[in-house]
C-alpha cells in the first residue's frame, strides 16, 4: 500500500475561545492606549497628515466602537458610555487625560459585559449600529481591525512628530 496523504479539513474546530478573543482584544486595547499616552496633548489634537483626523478623533471612534460594540452585542441597544461627540453630538472630550479615563472607562465595560455574552450568541446576526449585518464573533472581529487600523495612523503620527510608538508586540 502506497503512503497517502489523506486532505482534511478543520472548519468546525474551535481555535479561540470566548476567553482567549477578549484577553486579545484587550491586548491591542493596551496597545492602543499606550499609543495615546505617548501624544503630546497639543498635538493629540491638532496634529495630522495628509488629511487624516487627528489622533483625538481616532480615538474617539475607538472608544465608541467598542463601548457601544459591547453594549450593543449584550443589550441591543448600540449606544456608547461616556457619550462621545463623534458618535452622538453630545459631550466632547477635550483633553488627553479626559481620553484616557473615557478608555479606561470602557475597558471596564468590556470586562464587565463581555461575561454576560451567552456562547451561542456569537454566530447570531446582529445589526451592528444600526448599519452593518454579520455574526457577532465578525463583529467583534471588525472592531478589533479597526481599532489597529486607526492605532497604526497614530503610530506613523508619532514617528512623524519624533516620537517612538510602543512596540507593536507589547499587548501585555
Amino acid at each position: 500500500m502506497e503512503n497517502q496523504s489523506i486532505a482534511t479539513t478543520n472548519t468546525d474546530v474551535t481555535v479561540v475561545t470566548a476567553d482567549a478573543l477578549l484577553k486579545h482584544w484587550q491586548g491591542h486595547r493596551k496597545l492602543s492606549r499606550k499609543a495615546l499616552e505617548s501624544f503630546p496633548e497639543k498635538e493629540l489634537f491638532e496634529f495630522s497628515i495628509g488629511g487624516m483626523r487627528p489622533y483625538d478623533q481616532l480615538a474617539k471612534e475607538m472608544i465608541g466602537l467598542a463601548s457601544g460594540g459591547i453594549n450593543g452585542i449584550v443589550t441591543g441597544s448600540w449606544t456608547t458610555r461616556p457619550e462621545l461627540e463623534h458618535f452622538n453630538n453630545e459631550v466632547e472630550i477635550k483633553t488627553k487625560a479626559g481620553l484616557l479615563a473615557a478608555w479606561d472607562e470602557v475597558t471596564t465595560q468590556l470586562d464587565t459585559l463581555w461575561p454576560q455574552i451567552p456562547a451561542d450568541h456569537f454566530y447570531d446576526q446582529v445589526k451592528a449600529f444600526g448599519q452593518y449585518e454579520n455574526t457577532v464573533v465578525d463583529t467583534i472581529l471588525y472592531l478589533i481591525d479597526n481599532e489597529i487600523h486607526h492605532r497604526g495612523q497614530g503610530f506613523v503620527y508619532l514617528r512623524a512628530l519624533g516620537i517612538e510608538p510602543p512596540a507593536f508586540w507589547d499587548r501585555w
